[in-house]
Parts: C-alpha cells; sequence; structure tokens
C-alpha cells in the first residue's frame, strides 16, 4: 500500500515573536518508507508514508522531541506558547526541536484514507517517528509528551531505548485503564452513530468533561451565557463545534483506538532504564495521579512529582504553574 501523492495545505502563520523564526513556523512534509516498507503491528507493510512534522532550532545530531496530545499537530508554537521560546523548557536558541504529526493524524501526516482504516499502534507511530529522526540525522532525544503523547512517550521508551536520553511524561498512564477505555468507547459509539460530524461533536463534548473537573467547572461555567442555556452547556457545544472544524472524525476513531490498544506488561515497563520525569496532575479524572503515580513506580528510573491544579486535565496547556521549570531542569540534566 502506498501514501496518496498530494500537496499539503500550509498552517496558517501567527504573528512572529521571539520565540522562534519565521522559517520554524513552517510546517514540512517528507515521505519516509519509500524502499523498505514500515511492518505495522496488525502485520500490514506500508510503502511512501507521509509525515508532516515542525522544527524549532539549529539541526543537530541530538534533540528535544515532543509529542502531541489526540487532537494536537506539529505546530507546537500554536499549542503550548508556555513551553517554546526562549528561556523556556523548549528552547529553539539552545536546542534542536522536533515535533511531528502522528500516523493517523488529520494534520499533514498519513490518515485512515491513506492508511485504508488499517488499525494502527502507538509504537507504529514510534516507528514512524525514529525513521523521520533518521532522515533529520538525529541520533539521539529527550522526549516529551502530553496526554496522548505521554502514553507514546512510553511506547517510545518501549520501541527505540537506544534513541531515548530521558522521557518527560505529563498527564498520562502506563496503559490505559478500564475507565480511559471506556470514555474512549463511548465516544468512537457516538462518531458510528451519527456519522458525518454530529457524532465527532457528541464524543468532545464527553472527552471536554474528562479533561476538566468538577472544581474548574464550578468556576468557570456558571450561570447562563443564553437564555434557557447553561453555561457549560453552551461551552460544551462549543467545544464540539471547534473540533469538527478542525479534525477528522476517522483519524478521532484511529487514535483512540491505538490509545486504548497501548497495555504494555510490568515486565516490559521494569525494562525501561532511562530517567523518567512523571506527572500527575491533582484533579485529573481522566487520568488520576494516583494512577500516573503508580504507573511511575513501575518504572526502575522514574521521578514522580504532581502539579496542583484545580483546572484538571488540562492544566497542564492552562494552568501550567510550576510544570515548566520542573520540566527544564529535567531535560537539561545530564
Amino acid at each position: 500500500m502506498t501514501a496518496l501523492s498530494r500537496t499539503p495545505s500550509p498552517l496558517p502563520l501567527p504573528q512572529e515573536d521571539e520565540r522562534c523564526s519565521a522559517d520554524d513556523r513552517k510546517r514540512r512534509t517528507v515521505t519516509l518508507f519509500r524502499t523498505s516498507p514500515l511492518l505495522l503491528d496488525c502485520g500490514q507493510p506500508l510503502l511512501d508514508v507521509r509525515v508532516a512534522y515542525h522544527t524549532y532550532g539549529e539541526a543537530r545530531e541530538e534533540a528535544t522531541l515532543v509529542l502531541h496530545a489526540l487532537t494536537g499537530n506539529s505546530a507546537v508554537h500554536e499549542w503550548w506558547p508556555d513551553f517554546l521560546g526562549a528561556g523556556r523548557p523548549l528552547d529553539p536558541t539552545q536546542a534542536y526541536i522536533v515535533c511531528a504529526n502522528v500516523l493517523g493524524g488529520c494534520a499533514g501526516t498519513d490518515g485512515p484514507s491513506e492508511l485504508g482504516d488499517l488499525p494502527i499502534s502507538l509504537r507504529d507511530m514510534a516507528r514512524v517517528g525514529r525513521a523521520l529522526l533518521e532522515h533529520l540525522g538525529v541520533r539521539r532525544v529527550r522526549v516529551i509528551g502530553a496526554s496522548m503523547g505521554g502514553l507514546l512517550a512510553y511506547a517510545w521508551l518501549l520501541e527505540c531505548p537506544d534513541l531515548v536520553a530521558r522521557a518527560v511524561v505529563i498527564g498520562a498512564p502506563v496503559r490505559h485503564s478500564p475507565w480511559a477505555v471506556g470514555l474512549n468507547s463511548a465516544a468512537r459509539a457516538a462518531i458510528r452513530a451519527a456519522p458525518g460530524g454530529e457524532g465527532l461533536k457528541v464524543a468532545r463534548m464527553v472527552a471536554m468533561l474528562s479533561y476538566r473537573s468538577p472544581q474548574s467547572l464550578a468556576q468557570t461555567q456558571v450561570g447562563q451565557r443564553r437564555p434557557g442555556v447553561h453555561a457549560v452547556t453552551s461551552y460544551l457545544e462549543y467545544q464540539g463545534e471547534k473540533l469538527l472544524a478542525r479534525f477528522c472524525e476517522r483519524s478521532y476513531l484511529t487514535l483512540t483506538a491505538a490509545m486504548d490498544g497501548f497495555q504494555p506488561n510490568d515486565a516490559e515497563l521494569a525494562a525501561i532504564r532511562v530517567p523518567v520525569l512523571a506527572v500527575g496532575i491533582s484533579s485529573d479524572v481522566l487520568y488520576p495521579a494516583a494512577e500516573v503515580r503508580a504507573g511511575a513506580a513501575a518504572v526502575p528510573n522514574a521521578t514522580y512529582w504532581e502539579l496542583d491544579s484545580i483546572h484538571g486535565h488540562d492544566a497542564f496547556l492552562m494552568d501550567s504553574g510550576d510544570l515548566p521549570v520542573r520540566v527544564g531542569a529535567f531535560l537539561h540534566q545530564g
């Protein structure tokens, strides 16, 4: 199977600031596995896999690899401004930073249409990422990922232990629990029951409830924004519409299934030897802090730290507090 040939549309670029150059903000694409196929965990080979990515800073053999969340993309400057920029944990003046849209996504990398809706795994994504790093001449990485990106960071530790020097996992467990699988199962059922967009909006509404916390919603979504409609209802409807405008329901099905399928056993986790910083979030109801802490305890060289916030799982994006300082100090050790 080969990827379709097409010209990607560029992402809109924000106003230039000190965080990265105009060239850094350009999305690039490369076609990998031209001669030797990517063998998926499902047993199917793929040739000519297109990958979309961003890089920040001067190219070098060591890099910091950023792994995005479920509905994210490779444009770190758009969704993680607290982390990217001079003096921040992801400093393009001091390090070479790479982020790619994952296999199965819908932001430039081959997605379900090109894959023929084949099932993919997080380990498949890591193998694609490894090929990208080889293309870029990178031989060693420090990995940082949050949410799905955190799960993917563990997949990198298992799939590419020779490449990873250290890893930061934010708001993610070592494997998906029945609770997380159940939420994704409900989301996929909504999409299948109402294809064409309505199901994806409902899936996003359900997901947003797991991304925030009761305390967060009580503080930010009180009362009504329009007559007869609760503020939280308006908020969830808006989030559903916003995701529908930028994301693909088939990618949502593919990526959530890949997350649910990531179930490393304790022996695999015990074999991880690189230093890991695992960050839990005190009010996270999707991946409770106790679950993140317990998972980190199964990794021999992991350190656990907890971000204190009322804003739930999404605190790593909206209420980062001391997180940038903690992450920066860990990434720059060694």
